[in-house]
């Protein structure tokens, strides 16, 4: 009976999507050495002349995954690679990495998932401050996109 009833909750969260679904990759490595991550990532950024995107968000937070999703896209997956290389931190539920996000000036303040750019030399030049992502799911892929486009258009070309 135990078993059952085991097999019923797990069943119950994958239907829930409280449990990924075999298979699933999620979009936040939980295990990641955030410090050695963004290193590497700030030695390709020069290497490659780019700037590094910085996305703090969690496994568990649904306009994470719909980012993601969106990042995997034909349009902003060209876009973004050209710009950018990407680093994803994982804030778990407010309670990890929240030293990195305090040097770039705590951008998940007003929620997640957020996003900083910062140059290869790790200077900030821009940051979300109001929660400009944290509706993802409802900004669409189309949104997420013209975010993007919009930030690139900045003087500075973020």
């Amino acid at each position: 009976m135990k078993k059952l009833s085991w097999i019923l909750v797990l069943l119950a969260g994958l239907v829930a999507g409280a449990v990924p679904a075999l298979g699933d990759v999620l979009p936040y490595d939980e295990q990641a050495d955030v410090h050695a991550t963004l290193r590497d990532a700030l030695n390709l950024a020069q290497q490659s002349d780019k700037r590094v995107l910085i996305v703090f968000g969690a496994n568990w937070c649904g306009d994470c995954k719909a980012l993601d999703k969106a990042f995997h896209e034909t349009a902003t997956a060209d876009m973004l690679s050209k710009r950018y290389v990407i680093v994803k931190i994982d804030v778990g539920h407010f309670d990890k990495n929240l030293d990195t996000a305090g040097i770039y000036g705590k951008p998940i303040a007003k929620g997640i998932p957020s996003v900083v750019v910062v140059t290869p030399k790790n200077e900030i030049v821009y940051a979300t401050r109001a929660g400009e992502l944290a509706d993802a799911r409802h900004m669409g892929s189309d949104g997420i996109l013209n975010f993007f486009k919009d930030l690139s258009e900045r003087p500075g070309g973020y």
